[in-house]
């Protein structure tokens, strides 16, 4: 299993919701495809980050799909782009690095 550590940046830092670490969660279980490979997400709210962990199927090294970072990055950036919520509490993830 592969581990993946994503922060968001809130776009006004301050107190978190209760809930907000949840939402997140769950908008990104909403927007993960089967070939996105997650099992797990973890979060914690801080008052200027998310800090995400993603657990993703460790990818065949043979196979020719995204390393796991990048599917984490994909992941992210999709629900960023398709969540109301999510695009107005954070600011757009960065490019993935491998």
């Amino acid at each position: 299993m592969d581990i993946v550590h994503v922060g968001l940046r809130r776009r006004e830092p301050g107190p978190a919701s209760s809930d907000e670490a949840h939402e997140t969660v769950g908008i990104l279980w909403a927007h993960a495809l089967p070939g996105d490979a997650l099992q797990h997400i973890t979060a914690r709210s801080g008052t200027d980050r998310l800090d995400l962990l993603l657990y993703l199927r460790t990818r065949d090294p043979a196979d020719a799909r995204p390393t796991a970072v990048h599917a984490a990055h994909t992941l992210i950036r999709r629900g960023h782009q398709a969540s109301p919520v999510l695009a107005r509490r954070y600011f757009a993830p960065e490019p993935a690095t491998d």
